[in-house]
């Protein structure tokens, strides 16, 4: 059976395009852009929000260097959503803030959701868990 599990993650919409970056975001990210394109996303937070995603200095640096920079213009897209795309079981891992919206909201749409406390990347620090979390709701969506 086909199911589909967001993770820390914005929803499509149920019709229509999806923008890829809300209003709020995409105010946050364009003083950041230099000739069109954005620094590292690990460089668009503080130290202090950034250092407790990760749970060593070697997976964090490993992370930094696999980083593309993205153009401003891959936020500023509205991606096509088709119709029917959620006709089967949709779940959602929420790790904590700043999700529990989009987790109520996935609770809403009737979707199944659990919580594994932890920062967002939290697969990164608890691959056991996360992938413990995937394959209950996927078995069980």
């Amino acid at each position: 059976m086909t199911s589909s599990i967001f993770v820390d993650a914005a929803l499509p919409a149920q019709t229509g395009p999806t923008p890829v970056a809300s209003p709020e975001l995409l105010e946050f990210l364009r003083p950041m852009a230099a000739n069109g394109r954005l620094p590292r996303w690990t460089d668009w937070w503080d130290e202090a929000d950034v250092a407790p995603m990760f749970s060593d200095p070697t997976t964090r640096q490993t992370v930094i260097e696999e980083q593309p920079t993205l153009p401003l213009s891959y936020y500023e897209q509205h991606i096509p959503v088709p119709d029917g795309w959620d006709d089967h079981p949709c779940s959602y891992l929420l790790f904590g803030p700043p999700y529990d919206d989009l987790a109520a909201e996935a609770r809403e749409r009737g979707w199944r959701v659990a919580h594994l406390p932890g920062a967002h990347l939290h697969q990164i620090i608890d691959p056991a868990g996360t992938a413990r979390h995937l394959v209950g709701l996927a078995t069980t969506t």
